[in-house]
């Protein structure tokens, strides 16, 4: 299947698990492209969609939020998940965090499948407020690779179920 993971990131951050969801899917066989929602006109010729956002006073990056926005008509006919990138910590290894208030809304106006938040990534000087005036006790990598991978071959999975069940 054809998999697009739209993604907003303001330091690059998400932009870098997207192509960590990216790889997990294309090691199961999937096509799959990771692209900033700010820039995805159209979502034809994708067979299921992958957003992701960094969280910033528990709402999304912009860009994932207007992607959802501008796609939500398109979006509820196909399966869709989402991811959060954000925790300054390792909560997310410990226990699942849900998504925010305002990003379970979103997911549910597209009747997502699932959602998963991981770790973020806060850069030694963001240079915009108030990332710059955390970032001196709080800059740092919380990311795992290895957990978004492991992830994204999970969604990879019940992409092959769902593809093998519509053929079948």
């Amino acid at each position: 299947m054809r998999v697009l993971i739209a993604y907003g990131s303001k330091m690059g951050g998400t932009a870098g698990m997207a192509e960590w969801v990216a790889d997990g899917l294309r090691g199961i066989g999937h096509e799959a492209e990771g692209v900033d929602g700010k820039e995805c006109k159209s979502i034809d010729g994708y067979d299921a969609v992958i957003v992701g956002g960094g969280l910033y006073a528990n709402r999304w990056a912009k860009g994932a939020r207007r992607f959802v926005k501008r796609h939500r008509w398109d979006l509820v006919d196909i399966p869709v998940w989402g991811f959060s990138s954000g925790p300054l910590n390792d909560d997310t290894a410990a226990v699942g965090i849900p998504p925010t208030d305002a990003v379970e809304a979103l997911l549910d106006s597209v009747g997502s499948r699932g959602h998963v938040t991981f770790g973020g990534r806060l850069v030694d000087d963001p240079g915009w407020f108030p990332a710059s005036s955390m970032s001196d006790e709080m800059s740092g990598d919380w990311r795992d690779r290895t957990a978004v991978v492991g992830w994204a071959t999970g969604v990879g999975q019940e992409l092959h179920a769902l593809e093998s069940k519509a053929s079948g």
